[in-house]
């Protein structure tokens, strides 16, 4: 019997989980995470840090990234619900700049794991809307970056209309992050340092 079912989405590497649930009068039972499950996934990664947020409806967060120490993610929903965006922004990638976007609520309780190198948001669309995500890697402050949710070359639609979301709140950061023009123009990432025999050949 299969713990987790899964799709594949937009992004090759992003995957939307399906765990089974298991109910009958007293509740529910389910795994979230297995270790050799995840592997037969694909998935075979370590999960260092576990976030928990709580917000209220029309909270938008985001585009969060770490330009070192990267961390992947896997995303749920314990109540509520939330509109889940992802932006690729690995340089190398067929699929660099492109966004996607999908709806994740404490009723079917699917997940979606994010690898690392990609920018990542969510917007609640309840009150009281509580998610709980797992990180491959720590949070590392002077690391901490993030591109505009309104970028106008992203263009994200985060179908405020269809939500019926007037109004947004954010934080002071995530009002003043950069375009994603200037992150592609800025960030180099990491330098590498090539030697030889005689010495330093370059970088």
């Amino acid at each position: 019997m299969k713990k987790f079912e899964i799709e594949e989405i937009v992004f090759k590497d992003i995957k939307l989980i399906k765990p089974k649930v298991f109910e009958d009068e007293r509740g529910f039972f389910l795994e979230v995470f297995n270790t050799e499950e995840f592997k037969k996934l694909g998935i075979d990664e370590l999960f260092v840090q576990d976030n928990h947020s709580k917000s209220k409806r029309g909270v938008l967060r985001g585009l969060h990234f770490q330009t070192k120490h990267s961390q992947g993610k896997l995303v749920r929903v314990i109540k509520g619900a939330i509109y889940d965006v992802v932006v690729d922004i690995r340089k190398n990638s067929s699929t660099y700049g492109e966004w996607y976007g999908v709806e994740l609520d404490s009723k079917d309780r699917k997940m979606l794991y994010i690898p690392k190198g990609f920018a990542h948001g969510f917007l609640t669309l309840e009150d009281e809307t509580e998610i709980e995500y797992k990180c491959t890697d720590i949070y590392v402050p002077q690391y901490d970056s993030g591109i505009m949710y309104n970028d106008s070359d992203l263009n994200i639609d985060w179908k405020l209309k269809e939500y019926g979301i007037e109004e947004l709140t954010l934080s002071e950061k995530d009002k003043k992050h950069q375009s994603f023009r200037e992150y592609t123009e800025s960030y180099q990432g990491d330098y590498v340092l090539l030697t030889g025999a005689n010495g330093q050949l370059g970088q």
